[in-house]
């Protein structure tokens, strides 16, 4: 079992950025994919971004050119940069870890981090 920690959500004006961070620990795992994903009220959890472990990254449309996700993997650590934040960001945000734990994959996911964009 591996547990996530998110961190950096705040409240922020449109325009404004803010950093979020993911740290992975627990159970040894080999990375699969690594990602960001939103939930707002009343709406379905969808896909922000997400990093596969050949480095290929995946962004949404709608943040597409503002956001940026890197990986620090000697930290098990995954970080979304989010950047002209606009008020339809705002969400809470979940890290999710897609992974081999031995010969079994599982998903993980963290608590989440809220993030308003709010004048």
């Amino acid at each position: 079992q591996v547990h996530l920690v998110e961190s950096g959500g705040g409240l922020v004006q449109p325009g404004g950025s803010l950093r979020l961070s993911c740290v992975a620990s627990g159970d040894m795992f080999s990375i699969i994919i690594m990602g960001w994903y939103r939930q707002a009220p009343g709406k379905q959890r969808e896909l922000v971004a997400d990093i596969r472990r050949e480095g290929i990254i995946n962004y949404a449309d709608s943040v597409k050119g503002r956001f940026t996700i890197s990986r620090d993997n000697a930290k098990n650590t995954v970080y979304l940069q989010m950047n002209d934040l606009k008020p339809e960001d705002t969400a809470v945000y979940f890290c999710k870890l897609s992974a081999t734990f031995g010969q079994r994959r599982g998903d993980s996911w963290g608590q989440g981090t809220q993030v308003t964009v709010s004048s």
